[in-house]
């Protein structure tokens, strides 16, 4: 298998991890054993966060489990036609208080994509297809999934084995390839904004 680090450059040296983790949608239909989900959520677990609150939550669905049409139907059409081979689909959740005090946290939001960028670095690392999107039904899913009103929908993932991206609908094959970023000088500026 190319690693994509052979197809991406980065400008400045980093380590070849952060090139290689991208988002694919083709999976194979394979199982994986929770197992080897519940490394990709102690990654996760690590995640810094204000006052160590660790805001986040992960609710999941393997594909052969009770779980998995409830968790599936909250998709959207066009995330439907790929998530079908995922092994396990995840709904990310972040409380939107502190623990220790009962007051809002600001960076509830920002804490639970700490720990999702982990879960999605140890999952590239072990050799899964880990796909985050925002194509849901997000109040479907806090009334299907039981969230409590303190918690914020955030994200899902879809994660599985790699499959064939000729196995994907047409229109999907042509995007089943990792994308560049902006340069660096277009998103961070010294002192006040002026980008």
């Amino acid at each position: 298998m190319i690693k994509v680090s052979e197809k991406r450059h980065a400008d400045y040296l980093i380590d070849a991890l952060f090139l290689n983790r991208w988002s694919p949608r083709a999976m194979s239909g394979e199982a994986i054993p929770a197992e080897e989900l519940k490394v990709l959520f102690e990654a996760a677990r690590w995640a810094p966060s204000s006052y160590n609150n660790q805001p986040w939550r992960i609710l999941y669905a393997r594909r052969d489990s009770e779980h998995w049409p409830l968790f599936f139907d909250l998709l959207a059409d066009s995330n439907k036609t790929w998530c079908k081979n995922a092994a396990a689909l995840l709904v990310m959740i972040s409380k939107t208080t502190f623990d220790h005090s009962g007051k809002p946290s600001r960076t509830h939001s920002y804490d639970t994509g700490a720990a999702w960028e982990n879960l999605a670095l140890q999952g590239n690392l072990r050799g899964y297809v880990v796909h985050g999107m925002q194509g849901f039904d997000y109040d479907r899913a806090r009334t299907a999934l039981n969230i409590p009103d303190d918690f914020q929908v955030e994200a899902m993932a879809a994660v599985g084995l790699p499959g064939r991206a000729e196995e994907l609908p047409e229109v999907l094959q042509a995007r089943e390839t990792p994308n560049d970023r902006r340069k660096v000088e277009q998103t961070v500026c010294e002192g006040p904004f002026s980008l």
